[in-house]
């Protein structure tokens, strides 16, 4: 069996393995705020051999109001899609997009969930990509299924009500991905009410990217997230953000920082908020 990667990759690494039949790419790439965004660009041109992961419509399960803007998806229909292009319980998944993994990692942390480690995202995405003179194509690749995906659940997920069982608990720390101002409650345009849970902190997830929009190093990483953990376990983590996209890239960071454990909150404030009984808080942390 070839190298396995469970965290990250760089694109030359990538551009060396491209061919083998043990690699599946995803493009995961995506727009907030342009649900066409993502194939149409696919469609403009991707890495060879990627298939085309849609976060509203792959990434994420039926809305019913109250459960969050990008509920997860049944992980039987996430493995049938899984095996539509070729995933084996034993192929080396690569996830990419255009945004600092952003969107990668929402893949990455969701075939960890189905049981899957030998999954990583592509450091710097289709920009590093490109920037190592590699080619992209507007060819749809052909799928080769294969017959069945075995799903081992992790426990790596909270719902709403664990949240709220351990709200303000020392065995609990929210790590909430976004942005400094939506965290404090300024600025909210994607949920109608501002703030954040009560008790979490803030790390925004673009700070785990350097300036060319690549992860960080890990002991950089490592450092930062021992910090906010404060002498805690990394098991005592739960990440959250606006709808459990972003809240996975902290995830990741700390994957790769070798703090391995933490979970996540995948309904996360769109989901909190939807419910006027739930407490919130604003201002700093």
């Amino acid at each position: 069996m070839s190298a396995s990667y469970s965290a990250l990759i760089g694109a030359r690494d990538l551009a060396e393995r491209i061919h083998d039949p043990d690699w599946v790419i995803f493009d995961c790439r995506s727009d907030l705020a342009n649900p066409d965004f993502g194939r149409d660009a696919y469609a403009s041109g991707h890495i060879p051999g990627a298939f085309f992961m849609d976060l509203d419509e792959d990434l994420s399960g039926p809305k019913t109001g109250t459960n969050g803007r990008h509920p997860l998806p049944d992980p039987a229909a996430l493995a049938a899609r899984l095996e539509a292009c070729g995933v084996g319980n034993h192929t080396q998944v690569v996830a990419y997009d255009d945004a600092g993994g952003m969107y990668a990692a929402r893949l990455w942390w969701m075939l960890r969930w189905l049981g899957h480690h030998r999954v990583a995202v592509l450091d710097g995405g289709l920009q590093a990509w490109c920037s190592e003179s590699q080619a992209l194509s507007a060819a749809i690749p052909e799928a080769h299924p294969t017959p069945s995906y075995s799903l081992c659940l992790q426990p790596c997920r909270v719902d709403v009500d664990t949240v709220l069982a351990h709200l303000g608990q020392p065995d609990m720390l929210l790590i909430d991905a976004r942005s400094p101002d939506r965290f404090r409650g300024e600025n909210e345009t994607r949920d109608p009410v501002g703030g954040h849970i009560p008790g979490a902190v803030n790390r925004f997830f673009g700070d785990n990217l350097d300036t060319r929009g690549c992860f960080r190093d890990s002991q950089t990483l490592r450092a930062e997230f021992e910090a906010l953990l404060d002498g805690r376990d990394p098991s005592e983590v739960v990440h959250q953000c606006g709808s459990g996209v972003t809240g996975c890239h902290n995830l990741l960071a700390m994957e790769a920082a070798g703090l391995s454990g933490s979970r996540l909150y995948a309904g996360s404030w769109s989901e909190w908020c939807a419910d006027p009984k739930r407490p919130v808080a604003t201002g700093p942390a």
